[in-house]
């Protein structure tokens, strides 16, 4: 893969972040960002644990996709309070993805604020995401190919990201949102992935109070270095190809794959991710 270095800079106006990243779509670490936030100093684990420990939270892991499973139904389930002892003591590869803070607990709201930037963010999806040392999600991207603004708090998080144009060299699953799910991101076998060689795209490492921002539609591999959890914030995709594809997606591609699921079980997701390896092979011929 040919990753270069998502650019950073301490402190970002409207204006710069308007004409230089969110324009040409381009991602960009603010290191400064979130400085004033209540967020930015009471955001750990023992202060979630303080506020949210008794609340039963969704847990997913690195498994296969399994044609029983329905469209991001979590593996297993937690107390807060337990799953953030078990962060702390061993690794894991349970994480939580995607919890609405403001739906579960509507005092962490008074802790941060929505930034004006750019995208008009929506103001109803602010979500969690945790892990502990070495956990990942898949290569992927949203549903609804939205802008987002993502802030790391504890740790640090290795992000990878890449563009729709290089979807021919990742192995994408049809009708999915994500890669094969054998590629290993972090470190990618090319005698195996041999198109992954071609891909170009973009890394970094996320520190506490770092803001990430993620264009629309951009794919994303997220790993673990240590435990921690961040926060997304995310606006509508501006443009117009980008809206229909995610009006596609939500609306029309996983009821499809749901229902193919269920017809043809695991013979579905078979086709699929050869179908992935084939495809990717005959584009890069």
């Amino acid at each position: 893969m040919q990753l270069k270095d998502i650019p950073r800079v301490k402190t970002i106006s409207r204006e710069d972040f308007i004409t230089n990243y969110y324009r040409p779509q381009m991602p960009v670490v603010i290191e400064k960002f979130i400085t004033d936030w209540p967020a930015y100093t009471k955001w750990n684990f023992d202060y979630i644990n303080e506020v949210a420990g008794d609340i039963t939270v969704p847990l997913y892991d690195d498994r296969p996709v399994d044609y029983k499973e329905g469209f991001n139904e979590p593996h297993a389930k937690m107390k807060m309070g337990a799953y953030i002892d078990l962060l702390k003591r061993e690794p894991t590869k349970y994480r939580i993805f995607l919890w609405n803070l403001i739906k579960e607990v509507p005092q962490l709201q008074n802790d941060f604020t929505y930034p004006k930037l750019g995208p008009k963010l929506l103001k109803g999806l602010p979500m969690l995401f945790f892990g502990g040392i070495n956990s990942y999600t898949f290569m992927h991207y949203d549903i609804d190919l939205a802008n987002i603004f993502h802030f790391h708090f504890e740790g640090k998080k290795e992000c990878v990201l890449f563009s729709q144009t290089q979807n021919k060299f990742l192995y994408k699953i049809p009708y999915s949102l994500i890669t094969h799910e054998s590629i290993d991101f972090s470190n990618p076998d090319f005698e195996e992935w041999p198109a992954l060689q071609l891909a170009k795209g973009y890394k970094t490492h996320l520190n506490h109070g770092e803001t990430l921002y993620i264009p629309e539609g951009y794919w994303h591999y997220m790993k673990y270095i240590s435990p921690g959890f961040s926060m997304s914030l995310r606006g509508l995709a501006r443009n117009p190809k980008n809206l229909a594809t995610a009006v596609y997606n939500v609306f029309i591609m996983r009821h499809f794959d749901n229902l193919m699921r269920r017809i043809k079980g695991q013979k579905w997701i078979d086709w699929k991710n050869e179908e992935s390896i084939k495809r990717t092979n005959r584009m890069i011929r």
